[in-house]
């Protein structure tokens, strides 16, 4: 095992019972693997608020250390210091802290708090019982005005509070090589997770990207592109893949990795255990 590096897993909150049982054996397998912790996604403004909840309580009541997504969005600041409350409660160590999305149909008057509002707002109420996570944006926030701009944003987050942080995913270890070096240089010396997106599932990953600034290299599309619908090989060149870049990151100096797993337990197990992380 790789010691001294942090590895852990984000899952979402399942919306059926169906989906409750299969995230469970997701879960349960996964953390075989031993990661640091599980994260658990949060919806726009709350749309999921029971559902996260529901799911990091029954995984910490299995013994299962998992974090809890949190943003304002459109809730009360007394709302989420209940939720808070009811995390510390049943032994919730560690929160991601994000600005998060409005729910849709809300209109523009409404104004998001941002990250670095809410770190301050747990570390008023909470104090240190919270490790906070927050994001990270190695190729830009899509709303950022400039990259300077974006790791100000990012330094102004660990000024508040932060612990460490957790990336967008990329596909370009150089990218978050660069951004390291730039945070750096801007006095943030507080850990930065990369985070890991395996690309199995190209066309979904492909539309979110557009939406939120990852870039995907051309020529990884047009290889995943090549093999149509042999779906083994794709897998197979996107295990080989990930692997080769995670292992050029740990090589950089990567503290360690975040991986969206997306609910399932492959590529994620296979890439681990090629990386021997465990």
């Amino acid at each position: 095992m790789i010691t001294q590096k942090r590895f852990s897993i984000e899952i979402f909150p399942p919306k059926t019972k169906e989906g409750k049982d299969n995230l469970d054996g997701v879960c349960d397998t996964l953390n075989l693997l031993q990661p640091a912790f599980f994260s658990c996604t949060y919806g726009a403004s709350g749309s999921t608020r029971d559902t996260t909840f529901d799911q990091v309580a029954d995984m910490i009541s299995r013994g299962i250390d998992t974090a809890p997504h949190l943003s304002f969005g459109g809730a009360s600041e007394n709302d989420i210091l209940d939720l808070l409350t009811r995390y510390q409660t049943i032994g919730v160590k560690r929160i991601v802290a994000l600005r998060g999305d409005l729910p849709a149909g809300v209109d523009g008057a409404h104004q998001l708090a941002h990250a670095d509002y809410l770190v301050t707002f747990i570390r008023q109420y909470f104090a240190n019982h919270f490790h906070l996570e927050v994001a990270a944006y190695p190729e830009i926030h899509p709303e950022a005005p400039s990259y300077k701009e974006d790791i100000k944003y990012l330094k102004g987050k660990f000024d508040a509070g932060a612990n460490s942080a957790i990336t967008q995913y990329f596909y370009n270890a150089d990218a978050y090589f660069y951004f390291i070096e730039e945070c750096q240089k801007q006095g943030i010396s507080q850990p930065i997770y990369p985070g890991i997106m395996p690309l199995n599932n190209f066309a979904a990953v492909a539309r979110f990207s557009e939406r939120c600034g990852a870039d995907i290299p051309r020529w990884i599309a047009k290889k995943i592109e090549g093999y149509g619908d042999d779906q083994v090989s794709v897998d197979a060149f996107v295990v080989d893949f990930m692997s080769d870049m995670c292992r050029r990151l740990l090589d950089g100096g990567a503290p360690g990795f975040h991986f969206y797993s997306m609910n399932q337990i492959e590529p994620v197990k296979a890439i681990w255990q090629n990386l021997a992380l465990s």
